[in-house]
């Protein structure tokens, strides 16, 4: 009998897999679930970009091998779109290497520049690709909370991260050789701004760290503030790759396209890797990805409009529930702390209890990483009316005493 593999014995399990099992089950049973669990855009892709696809589909010779990393059209694209929105000047030829979704590229960037025995700093929580990606490589990852956890509250968390840093690197053997940054955040909803990515930067020379920043939710931001890139401070680009996605800017999930940016030797890594991999997005998809990036952007000026009704309607609708969750500036998710009443359950606990009593899926924070729990990750992936809908659930569950619900047992960290 086959066992398990060497790489598969390293990943942790998935603690999303009983959440996605529960809300399976209850769909089968007829339960119209309201799933603000997984981060999967609902709206269309805008009609210009499907109308490239299919005009480009239609062209002979469009349905043979790709190049592995883009389209010189779709890097030059790319460049264009960091001109324009960070004032950052790339060589689409050597800086610029397109990927199949951001989570693809940062993965095979681990498998570029990460042997076993590798220390890599990652925060926590954050994206489950920042951790897997290495641990996958065969890396070791060293988790830095994100934002303020009982016992080690600050009245500054990005610099309390960066100092985490500095004591992660301190204390760790062999020095770390990467760390991670992701803002705005999946999940917390975090930005930062140019100061800390000035600080951040002037720390990874110093320590000599090479920076993987993750700028996915980039355009949808709420408050006229646009987040900026890392790649933005002087320097920067000598140790840093960061990392793009057009699946929540222009709706296009299922399309796989995104990608890296940054240092010509770290992008020539992740692109001789790739070669090896993949012959790159199908090429009508890449040209249809180009007309999104230099084509009108009121598109996606209407998507983040959306996101941000949809926000104000759960951060209203929920509150007046019960629920007081904190207003996200930026990207599509709101980061819940659990309700005080059923805080000891843990996070995937109580989110197997919301869709068991109250037919509402959300994402536990521990699937995050380790200082996720406490916390439940809410998608804006459903219209208002079905966020009220929602609200109305969980309104008449949080009424319910948590003894007189199922007699599940709490999952442990221990258990994990």
């Amino acid at each position: 009998m086959i066992e398990e593999f060497h790489r598969e014995k390293r990943l942790p399990p998935y603690v999303f897999a009983e959440v996605n099992r529960l809300k399976a089950a209850a769909r089968a049973r007829g339960a119209d679930i309201i799933d603000l669990g997984m981060g999967n855009p609902d709206m269309p892709t805008p009609h210009h970009i499907v109308e490239k696809l299919v005009e480009t589909v239609a062209k002979p010779r469009t349905n043979r091998y790709s190049a592995s990393k883009g389209i010189p059209g779709l890097r030059k694209a790319q460049a264009g779109y960091y001109a324009r929105r960070f004032g950052v000047k790339l060589n689409p030829d050597t800086q610029v290497v397109a990927t199949l979704g951001s989570k693809e590229g940062f993965a095979n960037m681990a498998q570029a520049i990460s042997a076993p025995g590798d220390v890599i700093l990652v925060p926590s929580p954050t994206y489950p690709i920042h951790e897997f990606g290495f641990i996958i490589s065969g890396a070791s990852i060293r988790q830095i909370p994100t934002h303020n956890v009982p016992g080690r509250e600050s009245a500054d968390p990005l610099a309390e991260f960066l100092r985490g840093v500095e004591r992660a690197v301190k204390h760790s053997i062999p020095k770390p050789l990467a760390m991670v940054l992701s803002y705005p955040s999946n999940p917390t909803a975090n930005t930062a701004n140019l100061d800390f990515y000035r600080d951040a930067v002037q720390l990874a020379k110093r320590l000599d760290l090479i920076i993987l920043s993750d700028i996915a939710y980039s355009e949808i931001y709420f408050e006229n503030n646009p987040p900026p890139s890392v790649l933005e401070v002087p320097g920067a680009m000598d140790i840093t790759v960061e990392f793009t996605s057009l699946s929540k800017t222009y709706s296009m999930p299922g399309w796989r396209m995104g990608f890296a940016v940054g240092n010509e030797r770290l992008i020539a890594a992740l692109a001789r890797v790739k070669s090896y991999l993949d012959y790159g997005a199908f090429t009508p998809i890449q040209v249809a990805a180009a007309a999104a990036l230099n084509g009108p952007q009121d598109c996606v000026d209407e998507i983040r409009a959306i996101y941000k009704a949809r926000r104000d309607c759960l951060v209203e609708s929920f509150e007046r529930a019960g629920w007081a969750i904190p207003s996200p500036s930026a990207s599509m998710f709101a980061w819940a702390p659990i309700p005080e009443a059923y805080q000891s359950l843990g996070s995937v606990e109580f989110a197997k209890r919301l869709i068991e009593e109250a037919d509402v899926a959300v994402s536990p924070g521990l699937g995050f990483g380790e200082y996720g729990e406490g916390f439940v990750r809410i998608a804006l992936v459903e219209n208002e009316h079905r966020i009220r809908q929602a609200a109305r659930s969980i309104k008449k569950f949080l009424a319910k005493s948590p003894e007189t619900m199922h007699n599940v047992i709490p999952i442990s960290k221990a258990s994990r």
